[in-house]
């Protein structure tokens, strides 16, 4: 099986607005579209991943929806500003990733907003939840991390890449079910996208062995999960090998107050990738088309 899935194909781009914020430390690079109720969308932490993940998406919610999609600081255009970090801390994770982006809803004056993460992203999603209570309206989880679990195979062999054609490969064998997502070109495509200086030096940074503790550093308490009490709906992939169903979708469902969860059967960690338009029809209906 080759090429794009029909679906993904007709899918028309809307006009998206780039830009740069400057907050107190750090640059945010900004894609946004469409207008009505705000969407926020984080993207996940795998080597090249940016805002520009979530375009496809974007342009099927653009219509209804004010959709922002960020990049966080490391990944694509958003970095750290000399001495930000000048308290010797790491200079990414669950801290400085969820600063940013309460950082950003300050800067675009979104007080009501919905939060939709991916992987990382969702973590990032449950930590800005658990602090701006009164801030998100909805959250959306996909293929989530945001709590302890041991360190999944496929997420060491994420956090490990290190750029090159065949590492490209094994990295789109390791994120999708479907082949058609795993062509020649889209090998192409991953590895230019991490052979970019900035941020393959700073992925190369972000996630050093022993990568156990960048699971915890992510991970909310229960007591913390249990103060999210925003509407929640997950979705995983049910074959998803970088963060498996049974150790989050499964369990946070006995640990979030008021949650939902959408398998897809035959999916990997990508499901906003091989399933956009299924996907774009459960967050419309999720997050009330207005």
């Amino acid at each position: 099986m080759s090429g794009a899935r029909p679906d993904v194909a007709r899918t028309r781009l809307p006009d998206i607005e780039e830009r740069t914020v400057r907050g107190a430390g750090r640059e945010t690079f900004v894609r946004e579209a469409g207008s009505g109720p705000a969407v926020v969308l984080l993207h996940g932490s795998g080597p090249g991943t940016t805002g520009a993940a979530w375009e496809r998406l974007m342009a099927a919610m653009a219509p209804d929806f004010r959709v922002i999609a960020p990049d966080f600081v490391g990944f694509g255009r958003s970095r750290l500003l000399p001495g930000a970090e000048s308290d010797g801390t790491h200079p990414y994770g669950r801290r400085v990733w969820t600063a940013q982006v309460l950082e950003l809803l300050d800067e675009l004056a979104l007080d009501r907003c919905a939060v939709v993460g991916n992987s990382m992203g969702g973590a990032i999603a449950l930590s800005v939840a658990h602090a701006r209570p009164r801030t998100v309206t909805r959250l959306v989880g996909i293929g989530t991390l945001g709590l302890d679990m041991p360190l999944p195979p496929g997420l060491d062999q994420l956090w490990s890449y290190r750029p090159g054609r065949a590492a490209a490969r094994e990295l789109l064998e390791l994120l999708h079910v479907d082949e058609a997502f795993r062509t020649d070109e889209a090998v192409e495509a991953r590895l230019t996208a991490t052979l970019e200086p900035g941020p393959r030096q700073a992925f190369a940074a972000m996630f050093p062995p022993p990568r156990e503790r960048w699971v915890r550093d992510l991970a909310l308490t229960p007591d913390e999960l249990a103060r999210i009490r925003v509407p929640t709906l997950l979705v995983h992939g049910a074959e998803d090998r970088v963060v498996p169903l049974e150790d989050s979708a499964l369990r946070l469902l006995h640990l979030l107050p008021d949650v939902r969860a959408h398998v897809f059967g035959a999916c990997g960690h990508a499901s906003p990738v091989e399933r956009p338009t299924e996907l774009h029809r459960l967050l419309t209906d999720f997050l009330g088309k207005p």
